[in-house]
């Protein structure tokens, strides 16, 4: 099994947003803000190669939204979601499956392209994978995610014919585990894989940077945020215990990390690209 790195591009986010009741004095100096209290952050997807299976986890943001859209999220940065892949020995049309954590529009938006008029799968030979729990909380919207739900990015996997859920297929691989947890949105999907020397846990939405590992850091995004407190405290709890390293999808500059236990909780300890422990 070999893992690697995609970087799909960064873009901004609203630094109150993402770091939740904790006071900007205090996150400001994590990642600091523009004029527009923007900060930026990473769109980092996973890569699993393993046999004749080539699976992708997340799709980033994409290149399909027009201008009004990327206004609001500043997507900037030379690596693409293709070009990424391409660096790696790979095209888009060898990816076997497409794992989606969730449907906010930055962890799916890359699954989709617009071609001309058409709305297509960006990887016409793999299976995408969804919660259906997730698909239908999407699918649904409530008024607090709407608007990271777009149509665009969902529907056309499922008119594709090329959707499958996970409550209702085998995804089949003895390494690969699937977690469900609820904070952030409904029934988000978290990645466990299991190599030869080290357990790593694609964190996506729960923990998307190593400074949201301090239990305070929960971002506003959530729509159950005491919910996720607790998922967090287990995940780290049984993270530190497996010795599990943690990759970060949104970190504008650390990829991996592992854990230690101090007086203050569990916190993190070395901090390195995924390469390093390859």
């Amino acid at each position: 099994m070999k893992l690697h790195t995609i970087d799909t591009g960064l873009f901004k986010l609203d630094g109150g947003a993402m770091f939740g009741v904790v006071p900007k004095s205090m996150w400001k100096k994590l990642n600091p803000p523009d004029d527009n209290n923007m900060c930026t952050w990473a769109m980092r997807c996973l890569l699993i190669e393993d046999g004749n299976r080539l699976i992708l986890i997340d799709t980033g943001l994409g290149t399909k939204q027009d201008e009004k859209f990327r206004s609001h999220f500043y997507p900037h940065g030379s690596e693409t979601l293709k070009d990424s892949i391409q660096k790696k020995g790979y095209s888009c049309d060898d990816i076997t499956d497409v794992v989606l954590t969730h449907l906010h529009f930055d962890h799916c938006g890359g699954a989709i392209d617009r071609v001309q008029d058409k709305l297509i799968p960006a990887f016409k030979n793999a299976a995408y994978w969804s919660s259906k729990a997730h698909w239908d909380w999407a699918n649904h919207p409530n008024p607090r995610e709407k608007a990271s739900f777009l149509q665009e990015n969902i529907l056309p996997i499922q008119t594709s014919g090329q959707l499958k859920f996970f409550e209702e297929a085998d995804f089949n691989h003895p390494n690969i585990r699937f977690e469900q947890v609820f904070g952030h949105t409904e029934s988000m999907t978290l990645v466990h894989i299991q190599t030869e020397e080290h357990l790593l846990s694609y964190a996506a939405d729960l923990i998307p940077s190593h400074h949201h590992i301090r239990m305070p850091y929960v971002m506003a995004y959530d729509v159950r945020p005491l919910e996720t407190l607790k998922e967090k405290r287990h995940f780290l709890e049984r993270a530190l215990k497996e010795k599990a390293v943690l990759m970060f999808e949104h970190d504008p500059t650390v990829e991996c990390a592992t854990l230690k236990e101090t007086e203050n909780g569990i916190v993190f300890d070395l901090c390195f690209p995924l390469n390093e422990i390859l």
